[in-house]
């Protein structure tokens, strides 16, 4: 027996027999179950399996990660066992209203804050081992930058190559997964994103630190402000959605002989304009209010201001408008010569850290645990996107723990004064900025995020809830 026929038996023996199952589908990396009764899905069988690299519950689906390439033949083997049609068939779809009066659904609605956590981790689970590796990589040339290593100039052309690539184009990975996972076309998904991060646009990040401006669009009397959006999650998870309800939208009404020149063409079309025009604009004026409101609150006394902004900063880097604050660390540095924002990063960065390590600890499945732990090393190194959307974010708890630590680390450091001398760098190679005077400030303030939240988590995760 092959190893896929035998994983695909071995799934149907734990998740209630072919009696339980209303339909199965498959992805790039998982196969799709919706049950009639969820409580006969065991979880804990499942992702002991061989092959199978964990499971999850989302919008109604029991999602079984299989990896690419793998889930194509386990899929094949189930559908031959269970003698079942495949999920867009006349056939299913009537075996499914036949069946929906059976269906005993267990689990607890979720609320709209649980859902949008599951819809991200959804769409960062095929990109998380890429975001793993690149900030792994960041995080260790970025250390070996600050203690004096000097590169050789083409060495460290081929190093921009291998780690930069995937978080400039970031927002061209999330477009093509959101279009993915909505049943769009992901190859258009690409297109869009590369669109928000073309080469004839402003880089956001230089427009951010003044380096730059933005391109402006008259229109209607009005100056529109145009800009890449290199790094950034928010406008291409949004437009995403919209391009994806678009081009659906479109294959419902274009007669067929014409879907193949106006569907692509419309659907990129109205993406370029709404993300350029209508999101990018909205996004530039949301990063400058952003700017404002965190200098804002670094002034509010007795660590308060400290407190908000160190459990608020990893919230906005899951929109990916944090590279904005790059022009406020200019601002401070170039007036007084201090960044006290800088230190209320690094608790946050260490904080979340932290909360990985708890959830890793508590996390009995090895393939989790281990993912974990490799999303944490670039975390210490200043790079947590890895650990927020591959961990962190979709659990939950952790993440908020993570928030709290960052809380009373950024309080400790606002009432102590702590302040770099730069900026660009974090958690533990962010220690070269406090060498001042301030390290052991520092460090006290790190170790308060940590500690905090990493009792939280250990405290209130359970693993067993996912």
């Amino acid at each position: 027996m092959s190893k896929e026929r035998q994983t695909a038996e071995q799934i149907l023996d734990h998740i209630g027999g072919q009696d339980n199952i209303i339909s199965a589908e498959h992805c790039a990396t998982r196969l799709r179950l919706i049950l009639k009764d969820e409580t006969k899905y065991n979880k804990k069988e499942i992702e002991n399996i061989d092959g199978v690299k964990g499971s999850f519950l989302a919008s109604g689906q029991h999602q079984i990660i299989l990896g690419t390439g793998f889930v194509n033949k386990v899929y094949a083997e189930f559908m031959d066992i269970t003698k079942l049609k495949t999920a867009d068939s006349d056939s299913s779809k009537e075996k499914n209203r036949a069946d929906g009066a059976k269906v005993d659904r267990k689990t607890a609605p979720m609320n709209p804050f649980q859902k949008a956590s599951r819809m991200l981790g959804d769409v960062f689970l095929p990109i998380i081992p890429i975001l793993v590796a690149t900030g792994l990589f960041m995080g260790l040339r970025s250390l070996l930058t600050n203690l004096g290593v000097e590169f050789d100039p083409t060495l460290l052309k081929l190093s921009q190559v291998l780690i930069d690539t995937a978080f400039a184009f970031l927002p061209a990975l999330v477009t093509y997964s959101v279009m993915k996972r909505s049943g769009a076309s992901p190859a258009l998904g690409i297109v869009i994103g590369l669109m928000l991060v073309a080469p004839q646009l402003p880089n956001a990040n230089q427009v951010a630190s003044g380096a730059v401006e933005p391109i402006f669009l008259n229109l209607l009397g009005l100056s529109i402000p145009i800009i890449g959006y290199q790094g950034s999650v928010l406008p291409a998870l949004i437009l995403g959605v919209i391009s994806a309800k678009i081009e659906k939208g479109l294959r419902k009404v274009v007669p067929d002989v014409l879907d193949l020149i106006v569907t692509p063409f419309v659907t990129l079309l109205s993406s370029l304009v709404i993300g350029l025009v209508v999101i990018g604009p909205i996004m530039h004026m949301v990063e400058k209010g952003l700017v404002e409101a965190i200098s804002f609150l670094m002034n509010i006394p007795f660590g308060l201001g400290g407190f908000i902004v160190g459990g608020l900063q990893q919230a906005v880097v899951i929109t990916g408008l944090h590279h904005t604050f790059k022009a406020l660390e200019v601002e401070l540095l170039a007036n007084t010569g201090a960044n006290p924002f800088n230190a209320l990063v690094c608790g946050a960065i260490v904080a979340q850290a932290a909360a990985g390590i708890a959830a890793a600890l508590k996390t009995k499945n090895k393939k989790q645990k281990s993912l974990y732990f490799s999303s944490v090393v670039p975390a210490f190194l200043g790079i947590t996107e890895p650990l927020i959307f591959g961990g962190n974010l979709p659990r939950l708890i952790p993440f908020i723990c993570g928030c709290v630590g960052g809380a009373f680390a950024g309080m400790f450091s606002s009432i102590m004064g702590l302040a770099g001398t730069g900026m660009s760098i974090t958690a533990l190679p962010g220690a070269l900025l406090y060498l001042n005077g301030q390290l052991g400030t520092y460090v006290i303030a790190c170790a308060i995020g940590f500690a905090v939240a990493f009792i939280l988590t250990y405290v209130f995760y359970k693993p067993e809830e996912e």
